[in-house]
């Protein structure tokens, strides 16, 4: 089933979230559709070698309806191995495929894949040729403006040309380059200076691609500030620490008016999904650990975070403890 349009395509990504290992899981992508419904979402990045090997498709694959528009992010060099899961994101509903060529770790290096195939072009077009062969669904290109001491103009130029030849759709840039040698995935987050305007020089020098900036930006206002230089903004680990910074971001790109919700609903909206969780073998935990960050910058804020987590942790199956979580934010107006 193809849930894609060209409609959906070509409007979402104003604003997306960014893949992010261990916490853009479904549950998190559950989470956040109550606090907008227009933003692309993205999957932790699923390896294409262990997809095509394993059985267990449904561990990788699954997700709720309520998470469109949504992308099945791929990592990997193997053409075949890459196709197969393309196919298989559309087979299982999924709008989109996105190509992971930004991820710096040591890990994802040595089985060269990530951003270290940035400098293997040819690969690189052979691998997305491969899944746009295999599909009807858009694939696209997350990567950084550089890696290493590869990261001039002509290079990227290159890399951008040989990408959209082989069927490349979109480019997510994280506006810094990767060291991939003696920095962790952290400090390639930090370290690595941002440069926007070597984005926003590559969208005016490529103007028909469309491109989307990403990195470090913190607050609405900046995407609002930045959004008149590419197609679409794309944040982070911003959007995960501060959900509720966040919650008018559909009016602001995409016009839509928002109703006013508190993290008091939002939580209260998300039991019944606990319990089918908790009733397929799932934990508490599971999912209220992304509730941590709805509550903060008030009077025991803290406390109720801890509160959390105590009882997630020990208690496992059982939930009684957030309708009085819920109902502690409610007498504080939350």
């Amino acid at each position: 089933m193809i849930n894609t349009s060209l409609e959906v395509f070509n409007k979402s990504f104003r604003f997306s979230i960014a893949p992010m290992v261990d916490y853009t899981d479904k549950h998190f992508r559950v989470l956040i559709r109550q606090i907008t419904k227009k933003s692309y979402l993205y999957t932790e990045m699923v390896v294409a070698q262990a997809l095509f090997h394993t059985s267990n498709k449904n561990k990788f694959l699954n997700f709720s309806k309520i998470e469109h528009p949504i992308s099945l992010q791929l990592g990997g060099n193997n053409p075949e191995e890459l196709a197969y899961s393309a196919s298989l994101a559309e087979e299982w509903g999924y709008d989109e495929v996105n190509f992971n060529l930004g991820c710096p770790s040591s890990k994802v290096k040595s089985g060269n894949f990530g951003a270290c195939l940035m400098n293997q072009t040819a690969k690189v077009a052979r691998c997305i040729e491969a899944m746009a062969n295999s599909t009807k669904l858009p694939i696209t290109v997350k990567h950084r403006i550089g890696v290493d001491n590869f990261e001039n103009n002509s290079f990227l130029l290159n890399f951008l040309d040989n990408a959209s030849n082989a069927g490349a759709k979109r480019f997510s840039i994280h506006a810094r380059k990767a060291l991939l040698n003696g920095l962790s995935p952290k400090e390639n987050r930090e370290i690595p200076p941002l440069n926007y305007e070597k984005v926003f020089e590559l969208k005016k020098l490529r103007p028909n691609l469309i491109i989307e900036l990403n990195g470090g930006i913190n607050s609405p206002k900046k995407c609002n500030e930045f959004r008149k230089n590419v197609d679409g903004i794309m944040v982070g680990r911003s959007i995960y620490k501060n959900p509720m910074l966040w919650k008018d971001i559909d009016q602001l790109l995409f016009n839509i008016p928002t109703k006013k919700i508190l993290p008091s609903e939002i939580i209260e909206n998300l039991i019944p999904y606990i319990e089918e969780h908790l009733k397929s073998g799932g934990k508490t935990w599971d999912i209220a650990k992304h509730f941590l960050n709805l509550v903060q910058n008030v009077s025991g804020a803290k406390k109720w975070r801890e509160n959390i987590r105590k009882n997630a942790l020990s208690r496992k199956t059982d939930i009684s403890f957030l309708e009085k979580a819920v109902n502690e934010l409610k007498e504080t107006g939350l």
